[in-house]
C-alpha cells in the first residue's frame, strides 16, 4: 500500500504484489476491493448524475431480448474531469503495467448506464473478441471495471467465467446490437470452469483480462447500476492499422492518486 497525506489525513492505496499477478495470471481477474474511497465515488456520481453531455452522447446496444444497454465511450482523456483522473490514475496504471508486464497506454474509457427495471443484458463476449478486429494482434490488453454504484446479482453485475482467458480468442458474432461469443464455446467454458459474480461496492475495482469471457444480466432491480470501465493496451501491442476506433499508441500521463479527488472537486466547482 501507498500512504499519500490529504491534510492531516493519511489515505492508502493498493498496490499489486507478486501473488496479485499470480492469481490474475491463472484466474484471468484479480477484484481489489476499495480501490477508491468513498468520497472519491461520491464526487464521481455527482459528476456523472450532472453531466448532460454524458447521458446525451450514450448509445444504446440492444441486447438479444431488445432491452436498453447505454455506455458512452471516449477515446480522449482530458485533465480537466474526474472520469479521466480515475482511469489514468498510479493506482489503475501502474497495477495494470504489473499484470500484463509493459508499458500500457489508454485505449479508451466507458461510462455504463444500467438503469433500474429497463437496463439490459451484456452478453457473453470477450473484449478481445472485437479488439482483434481492430488491427491488435496480441490479447495482451485488459480492463478496469470500477463501481459506482453497489453491484449485485439483482441490478446485473458483471460474471466472468474464471480461467477462461486460457481458452484464446473466441469466434464472435451478432447477438442484438451487441458482440457475442459463440454460445457452444461459452456453454463448454460454463461447464470446465467456475462461474463467479462480481458483486462489488462503489469503489471496488475488477481488472480483467481481454480473453475472460464476461456478461452482465439484465437490471431486474429499483437500482441502478453505473459503472466506469477504463481499457488498456500494451505498448508492443500498437495496432497494426492507424485511424481505427481506438487509438494507436501514445505515452499516457499518469495521474497522481490524491488528484482525483481534486479533480472531482474543481469539476463540481467546490475545490
Amino acid at each position: 500500500m501507498t500512504e499519500i497525506n490529504r491534510g492531516n489525513q493519511t489515505v492508502s492505496f493498493f498496490q499489486v504484489d507478486d501473488q496479485h499477478i499470480a492469481d490474475f495470471n491463472r484466474d484471468g481477474f484479480l477484484m481489489v476491493r476499495r480501490l477508491f474511497d468513498d468520497d472519491e465515488m461520491q464526487l464521481l456520481l455527482q459528476v456523472a448524475k450532472s453531466d448532460l453531455q454524458l447521458t446525451s452522447e450514450a448509445r444504446n446496444k440492444t441486447d438479444a431480448d431488445g432491452r436498453a444497454t447505454l455506455l458512452t465511450v471516449r477515446n480522449e482523456l482530458d485533465p480537466t474531469q474526474i472520469y479521466s483522473a480515475v482511469v489514468s490514475c498510479r493506482r489503475v496504471v501502474e497495477t495494470m503495467q504489473r499484470l500484463l508486464g509493459d508499458e500500457v497506454y489508454h485505449y479508451h474509457h466507458k461510462m455504463m448506464l444500467k438503469e433500474p427495471q429497463v437496463g439490459g443484458a451484456w452478453q457473453w463476449h470477450q473484449d478481445y473478441g472485437y479488439w482483434y478486429e481492430n488491427g491488435c494482434l496480441y490479447p495482451d490488453m485488459a480492463s478496469c471495471l470500477i463501481a459506482v454504484d453497489r453491484a449485485t446479482r439483482e441490478n446485473g453485475c458483471l460474471q466472468v467465467i474464471q480461467g477462461s482467458h486460457k481458452f484464446g480468442r473466441i469466434d464472435h458474432g451478432k447477438s442484438g446490437e451487441q458482440a457475442g461469443a459463440d454460445m457452444q464455446r461459452v456453454n463448454a467454458a460454463l461447464e470446465k470452469l467456475p462461474l463467479v459474480h462480481c458483486e462489488m461496492q462503489p469503489g471496488d475495482a475488477l481488472f480483467f483480462h481481454a480473453n475472460t469471457l464476461h456478461c452482465s444480466a439484465a437490471n431486474e432491480s429499483d437500482h441502478p447500476r453505473w459503472s466506469l470501465i477504463g481499457c488498456f493496451n500494451t505498448r508492443h501491442n500498437d495496432p497494426i492499422v492507424t485511424g481505427g476506433r481506438h487509438p494507436n499508441y501514445s505515452p499516457l500521463t499518469i495521474i497522481d492518486d490524491a488528484r482525483v479527488k481534486e479533480i472531482g472537486e474543481q469539476q463540481l466547482g467546490v475545490a
